[in-house]
């Protein structure tokens, strides 16, 4: 049978240690993935690029142009510290360096996700990252919580683990919260703003890409590697934060427009327009009360609620500047039902 995808994702601050790659934690990704190799296709997605080569650059203060010189100097001693752990495991590892567009693009997605099929047959674990040294600012992914994500949905995971820098979601005592079933307000209300000094993303981050996860149908969790046996841990849900995978079937083209596509804009909904899209309806501009930025025709767009949380995308059939100079909504699809995916 074929074996199912399972993502991890490492966070700078998880596998650094004053700006230098921890290779005590590196090992323990290496013995742990050696362990798990038999049962899942493992797609490691690591940070530490640019924290492990900041450290060459004098004066650093994080400029674009100083991040992606340390990414640079940072890819390469991060692939060779992990491939240095590896191999003692017989376990071969690919550098697999991602844009924007290879996701927006289904074709070039097509074809990434081949390549990871071919790495699999023959037991090499791909590790990804951002290829920060050339990506457009404006078509970025906003970290390497979202590049996880992009990959855990568009591959069909079964799991999308996320190491932090802290062994879980806190309650407000400091005490990890064992499982969360729907990743809500509520939920995203318990995220604490902070993030680390080498990160860019944080605890608000990956409950917003876990929440997407979970609504195409993966289990999340968020867990720390300085528990003992994290990873294999984190797979039966024995430490850190689960985040359980919703009952619904999504096709692949999508699980590709929720995840994979670039969003050019959004509208927000009034009660009424909101409740036919649930009911599987298309959407109709009548039910728009506001559009907040530019998207053309084919594009896709978020679909919010009054206070601006997203609902679901959608592909769009008239462009953003039609439908606001339109005298009469009434009978303007703005998108079919078929190409609207609830979230």
């Amino acid at each position: 049978m074929k074996k199912p995808v399972l993502v991890i994702k490492f966070g700078s601050a998880s596998i650094t240690t004053e700006g230098e790659i921890d290779e005590r934690i590196v090992l323990e990704i290496a013995r742990q993935c050696a362990v798990l190799q038999a049962t899942y296709n493992i797609v490691l997605v690591s940070s530490g690029a640019v924290a492990a080569g900041r450290q060459f650059i004098p004066r650093y203060t994080g400029t674009l142009e100083q991040r992606k010189a340390a990414a640079a100097i940072g890819n390469p001693l991060l692939m060779r510290t992990y491939s240095t752990y590896f191999k003692p495991f017989r376990i071969a590892l690919a550098q697999s360096l991602c844009e924007r567009h290879h996701f927006s693009n289904r074709s070039q997605f097509l074809q990434l996700k081949s390549t990871y099929e071919t790495l699999w047959k023959n037991n090499i674990i791909p590790v990804a990252n951002e290829n920060d040294v050339v990506s457009n600012m404006e078509l970025k992914f906003s970290d390497n919580d979202e590049l996880a994500t992009l990959i855990a949905v568009g591959f069909g995971a079964e799991q999308l683990l996320f190491s932090t820098s802290v062994p879980g979601v806190l309650d407000d005592k400091g005490n990890v919260i064992p499982l969360i079933e729907v990743v809500d307000k509520d939920a995203l209300a318990l995220a604490r703003k902070e993030k680390s000094a080498v990160g860019l993303g944080g605890m608000t981050s990956k409950l917003n890409f876990a929440r997407l996860a979970t609504q195409m149908g993966i289990k999340a969790v968020i867990f720390s590697m300085q528990t003992p046996d994290g990873i294999l841990k984190a797979i039966v849900g024995e430490t850190g934060t689960v985040c359980l995978a919703q009952k619904k079937k999504v096709s692949s083209r999508h699980k590709w427009l929720a995840s994979g596509s670039l969003i050019a804009g959004m509208v927000k909904l009034d009660q009424g327009a909101l409740k036919a899209i649930q009911q599987r309806k298309s959407l109709l501009a009548v039910g728009v009360t506001e559009v907040v930025g530019e998207f053309e025709v084919g594009e896709v767009f978020q679909i919010a609620d009054k206070d601006g949380v997203v609902q679901a995308v959608a592909k769009a059939k008239v462009d953003s500047m039609a439908l606001m100079k339109s005298d009469t909504k009434k009978n303007i699809a703005l998108a079919h039902a078929d190409d609207i995916v609830l979230l």
